[in-house]
Formats: C-alpha cells, sequence, structure tokens
C-alpha cells in the first residue's frame, strides 16, 4: 500500500506533535508538510506567542518542511481564511498532498469550523486524536518522552504563575478542577522542543514573562 500524504496543521504544541506521531508511525501516511499560522511584525507563532526561528527549528529537527500562513495582528475570520487560501494555492506544485491533518480533541464547533475551511479548500480533513480522553492524551504526551513547555496562559482560566513550566506529570496533576489537562478550551498552550520524531532537541533558554491584553501571560523562549 502507498501511505497517503499528509499535511500537519501545527501549532508547534504538543498536541500537534502528538497528532504528527500518530500519523508518522502509521503506514497509511506520509507527512510532507507542517502548516502553522504566523503573525506578521511580531514574527511569532499566532496565539502560542513561540518564535518563528523556533518553528524553523522544529521543522528542522522533524525532517519536514514548515509552509507558513502569515496573517496581520488581530486578524479577522474573513482576513485569516483568505491567508489560509493564499498560502494553500502557494504550496509547491509537487506538494500532492489533498489531506490536512489537525490535532483537535473535543470541541465539535472547532471541528466543524477546521471541516468546512478544508473542504471549501479542496482538502480532506482528518484528526488523529479526535474523541480520546484529554488526560490519556496528556499523559501519553509526557509517557512518550516529548519535552514541552507552557509558553501561553490565559489568566482568566488559570493562574499566571503557570507559565514557562514544563509540561509533566506534575504540571497536569496540579491543574485545578475544571481546567482541561491538554489545555483544550485555551487554557494554556505548549512549545514542544523533543520527542518521538525529533532527530535532535531544539535548544532555547526561557525568557521573560510578559502579560498580554491585560488577559494572557505569555513566557518568551529564546532561540539558543
Amino acid at each position: 500500500m502507498t501511505p497517503e500524504p499528509v499535511l500537519v496543521s501545527w501549532s508547534g504544541g504538543k498536541d500537534s506533535a502528538l497528532a504528527f506521531d500518530r500519523l508518522r508511525r502509521d503506514p497509511a501516511w506520509r507527512v510532507v508538510g507542517l502548516l502553522t499560522t504566523v503573525t506578521s511584525g511580531y514574527d511569532r507563532i499566532s496565539i502560542h506567542g513561540v518564535r518563528r526561528e523556533l518553528l524553523h527549528a522544529q521543522a528542522r529537527s522533524l525532517d519536514v518542511p514548515v509552509h507558513e500562513i502569515v496573517i496581520p495582528p488581530q486578524s479577522s475570520n474573513e482576513t485569516y481564511e483568505r491567508a489560509w487560501a493564499d498560502a494553500m494555492r502557494s504550496l509547491p506544485s509537487t506538494m500532492s498532498a489533498r489531506t490536512i491533518a489537525f490535532g483537535d480533541i473535543f470541541l465539535e464547533d472547532v471541528r466543524a469550523y477546521r471541516e468546512s475551511m478544508a473542504t471549501t479548500l479542496g482538502f480532506r480533513p482528518v484528526f488523529p486524536i479526535w474523541g480520546e480522553p484529554s488526560r490519556e492524551l496528556a499523559l501519553e504526551v509526557v509517557n512518550a518522552g516529548f519535552a514541552a513547555r507552557i509558553v501561553c496562559v490565559d489568566t482568566q482560566s488559570l493562574a499566571a504563575d503557570f507559565v514557562g513550566r514544563s509540561y509533566d506529570r506534575a504540571f497536569i496533576d496540579s491543574l485545578p478542577d475544571g481546567i482541561d489537562p491538554c489545555g483544550e478550551r485555551g487554557e494554556f498552550h505548549t512549545f514542544v522542543s523533543d520527542g518521538p520524531g525529533f532527530r535532535t532537541p531544539v535548544q532555547y533558554t526561557v525568557g521573560e514573562v510578559v502579560l498580554r491584553e491585560e488577559r494572557f501571560a505569555y513566557c518568551d523562549l529564546v532561540p539558543a
């Protein structure tokens, strides 16, 4: 059986890394690229706030190209969707993938939005970790050997001092009741620097923590 080429919607965090790994280990699939939304001006992964340089270091370690979807700050849905369409049209002519994998887990409205956008662009969406219990997925990330760090916390859901911590069993066990262990509702976001599929760890140092919009605590990761 010839494996089907697939692109992975890549945030740089643990859920997309786990989805990538599921596909990487499945002989039915061949991951041929990453798709990442980057905010212009900031040169950072959108929402997660991770520097573009670290995104490209991840792609090099995973040995797959990354294709950026560039949006302006405070992008509207219309602008976001237009940026996706532009990025899909500009994929290399040799890119034969017509499937995009997403690392979503249980938010039905998010899945429906992804499905609508992907099919409108002529791609088939797949969801490798959809519907699995969040705590089991969280422990799979830790037990599989992924090295991840909390890079953003929504302080309306979680105390700011959770940002900058390693995503490990101690972090998972310390989460207050009602906080999803995978941060699926946006409570927190992560950056993965090593784990299955990585040829070498992505090197960085932990920088300063800043509060944006009087709500989101970001921990800057500085390429080493």
